[in-house]
């Protein structure tokens, strides 16, 4: 007997085939941004690493809102003060705290050392604590966390050996060392796009003289080089300029691999029939290149570009640890993790190696958003 409910299997194929015809007309008429997101969300392991990341940009662009104290205000009196653990529950009942801790020197080392006191420091959520400025467009003391209390702080990453909290001093460094990455990134696109395009698009002796340069740059030991031109910078420089000298001495080195890639693709566009049509109709070679070629390899740019960005953060981090890179009072991960040079502190103050954690979780996270968009802008990849 038929069940009148269920359609027969002629019906079924015939909307199968016309859901199917309708996703292959939807991906005919899609533009590339749209084509590159379906392939990219097809990735799970990017799609994750997106959401993860997304965290630690809003706390590169909002430090001092997840900052818990200011972080140039110092305290020796406090000097490496364990991280203080986060208690969820008390009595039963949902209440984050901390304890207090309390500093006795050891008779035998003459160290301090900090010991969990009996009170209770309860955590006030989206609080007020010390002003900062945001974007340098106004002041705001609105913090994601602060302790009840008066003159009351409390440190979920321990202190330095200036007593400065370290949750803090990573919050603001997060946010240097992300602009670095991005601002040089920048530099190096705009470089690798400009001179790798000149070079394909118009050959001959420009071709010649730009691969040279490339050559040229790849041929000189790079962190040696960046040491002496780091250290050459003039010591009266403001926080600012160094700051941009950093990233332009990053930025130098950062295009010559984008460049050759861009040149590889205008050798192969130049002689596509819209290059030529557009060549024909009058169009200057600057509007050629960058209206009608660097469009067709948007994608590709997009994904080096996101892979780029961590080589250009470990890059600022061993400049900076080295000694040579940014210098305080400016806040970055390299800087923070200058006191790891120190095995004396490293030893009496383990905690002062997490700015190293969050380096490792920036750069992984990137690497893998940056895979997943260079999957999905590959246009031989089966999505």
């Amino acid at each position: 007997m038929t069940n009148l409910t269920t359609p027969p299997p002629a019906v079924l194929r015939d909307d199968t085939a016309k859901l199917q015809g309708e996703e292959d007309h939807a991906a005919d008429v899609a533009p590339d941004w749209k084509l590159i997101w379906w392939g990219f969300t097809g990735h799970r392991l990017a799609v994750i690493s997106l959401v993860l990341f997304i965290p630690i940009v809003m706390i590169a662009l909002f430090p001092g809102f997840f900052a818990t104290q200011d972080p140039l205000e110092s305290n020796a009196r406090r000097s490496f003060v364990p991280p203080q653990t986060i208690h969820w529950f008390d009595e039963g009942r949902l209440r984050p705290h901390v304890y207090a801790v309390e500093g006795q020197r050891n008779p035998e080392t003459f160290r301090m050392d900090w010991i969990p006191g009996e009170e209770k420091l309860y955590i006030d959520w989206f609080s007020r604590g010390f002003e900062y400025e945001v974007f340098g467009l106004f002041t705001a003391n609105a913090h994601l966390m602060t302790v009840e209390g008066e003159d009351v702080t409390f440190h979920i990453a321990g202190t330095d050996r200036l007593g400065r909290d370290l949750w803090s001093r990573i919050m603001y460094g997060t946010q240097v060392s992300l602009s670095i990455g991005l601002v040089g990134v920048m530099i190096s696109l705009f470089l690798g796009v400009l001179l790798g395009g000149l070079s394909g698009y118009l050959g001959g002796s420009v071709d010649w003289v730009i691969q040279r340069l490339i050559e040229l740059l790849l041929s000189l030991p790079q962190i040696p080089l960046w040491m002496a031109l780091s250290a050459s910078l003039p010591g009266d420089w403001t926080v600012t300029q160094v700051y941009f000298a950093i990233t332009v001495i990053l930025s130098i080195f950062g295009w010559t691999t984008l460049g050759r890639e861009v040149r590889g693709r205008f050798l192969a566009l130049r002689e596509e029939d819209f290059v030529v049509s557009a060549r024909l109709l009058g169009a200057s070679r600057w509007r050629i290149i960058f209206r009608h070629m660097v469009p067709s390899i948007t994608s590709h740019l997009i994904a080096t570009a996101t892979l780029a960005i961590p080589a250009m953060i470990l890059s600022e981090t061993a400049l900076s640890f080295l000694g040579v890179g940014l210098r305080p009072p400016i806040i970055s991960w390299g800087v923070l993790l200058q006191e790891a040079q120190n095995l004396q502190s490293v030893a009496l103050a383990s905690w002062v190696l997490l700015p190293g954690l969050f380096v490792i979780v920036t750069v992984l996270l990137l690497n893998i958003i940056g895979d997943g968009l260079r999957d999905a802008a590959d246009p031989y990849s089966n999505h």
